[in-house]
């Protein structure tokens, strides 16, 4: 299982007329979370190349805004790698504000590669090799 955060300051930008975060900036921060956590492995680039891909992508998203998030609200991203199968990684996050919980979100993301000219999923388990050491 992989783990890893990222921190957040909220920003008078980020948020909606009401001062409270808009949803979108919600899904910016799992997909920047992401694409750090790759960092570790080369980053997004690097292991498009080694694995034959056109990128690594998301095939599904979800979120649940449990609290609200105001302009200086320190953030924490914290991104669980939690079902690896053949075809897709079943990402899970959660943005707190200290203790509290401000949002959960789920991602199905795949390695997207170009077969006869047409998109497909490729072999997500190549992925999770390299991120286990074995690639």
């Amino acid at each position: 299982m992989a783990y890893h955060k990222t921190d957040h300051r909220v920003s008078f930008g980020d948020c909606d007329p009401a001062g409270i975060v808009f949803y979108p900036r919600f899904f910016a921060w799992f997909d920047r979370t992401f694409h750090d956590w790759l960092r570790r492995y080369g980053g997004h680039q690097a292991l498009c190349e080694r694995l034959g891909a056109v990128g690594i992508g998301l095939m599904s998203a979800d979120a649940a805004f449990r609290s609200p998030a105001r302009d200086g609200d320190a953030l924490e991203v914290r991104m669980t790698a939690l079902d690896w199968t053949g075809r897709s990684l079943k990402v899970e996050y959660e943005i707190v504000c200290g203790d509290r919980l401000v949002a959960t979100g789920t991602e199905q993301r795949g390695v997207f590669l170009v077969d006869n000219g047409r998109m497909i999923a490729g072999d997500m388990l190549r992925l999770k090799d390299i991120v286990d050491g074995g690639g």
